[in-house]
């Protein structure tokens, strides 16, 4: 049960009625407020209390020798290098996973030859042990990306550019290169926007790492990762939902 205890008591803080007012916390999450906590932890305890789930972020780190399985992000990620300066170069594409027991070779014969592994598969990654295709990838080249659940979509991702997502309780992510210096392209092959788009349910973003340093922020600055060259990252919703009471039950007694 989220409590917003930003708001005061005074006369003064009380009659503030503009939502957008830089005073004060809208706490989107938060079921009640310092006034009423009382009233709203009673109605949790007894039952009445509105059980929702919201989304969150699931991603996956894999270095040379590790696989890091990050904190989930409740509202967003932001990839980026170090510097705010310096460019962010990573290839992106989508992961489709492959069958455990598909081979590139035949039954007669081990083909040592790389070129004939590539020309079967193409881009091979692996998370958890899982073979993936790596599909309808582009090199990017700008300042990193962010990615959001629909709650985030209304602070950092819509101040760069992103779009709107009513539904705070959507499975969707969002994502958006952040001052991508290619030409611009209205929709690649698979149907997503080069700069901007969705991660719909099940599909699963991939990213490598081409610059020498990167970090990846999770929920702000507190939460971080750091990034080497040639790192892979996995980005999709199967991080577990955040379980919230976000009202009391309209038939609730007082």
């Amino acid at each position: 049960m989220g409590v917003n205890s930003d708001p005061m008591v005074t006369l003064e803080d009380r009659s503030v009625k503009k939502k957008s007012d830089e005073r004060r916390s809208h706490g989107a999450l938060c079921m009640c407020t310092a006034l009423n906590m009382e009233e709203g932890l009673a109605a949790v305890l007894y039952g009445d209390g509105v059980l929702g789930s919201r989304n969150r972020i699931h991603c996956t780190v894999k270095s040379t020798f590790s696989e890091t399985h990050l904190v989930p992000g409740l509202n967003d990620l932001l990839i980026a290098n170090l510097s705010p300066a310096a460019v962010s170069r990573f290839r992106m594409g989508w992961l489709q996973e492959r069958e455990q027991n598909s081979s590139p070779y035949n039954n007669d014969s081990v083909k040592s030859s790389t070129q004939s592994l590539s020309s079967t598969y193409g881009t091979i990654s692996r998370f958890g042990g899982i073979p993936y295709d790596v599909t309808n990838s582009i090199n990017v080249w700008s300042s990193g990306m962010w990615v959001s659940t629909a709650i985030g979509a209304t602070a950092a991702m819509a101040a760069a550019g992103g779009k709107a997502m009513p539904d705070l309780a959507s499975s969707k992510l969002q994502y958006y290169i952040r001052e991508h210096m290619v030409e611009k392209m209205r929709h690649d092959d698979d149907g997503h926007d080069i700069d901007n788009g969705m991660i719909e349910e099940g599909e699963k973003m991939h990213l490598r790492w081409n610059s020498q340093k990167g970090r990846i922020f999770i929920d702000g600055s507190h939460l971080i990762h750091n990034l080497d060259l040639g790192d892979e990252i996995l980005i999709d919703n199967s991080a577990p939902p955040l379980q919230i009471f976000e009202k009391i039950r309209d038939d609730h007694q007082q």
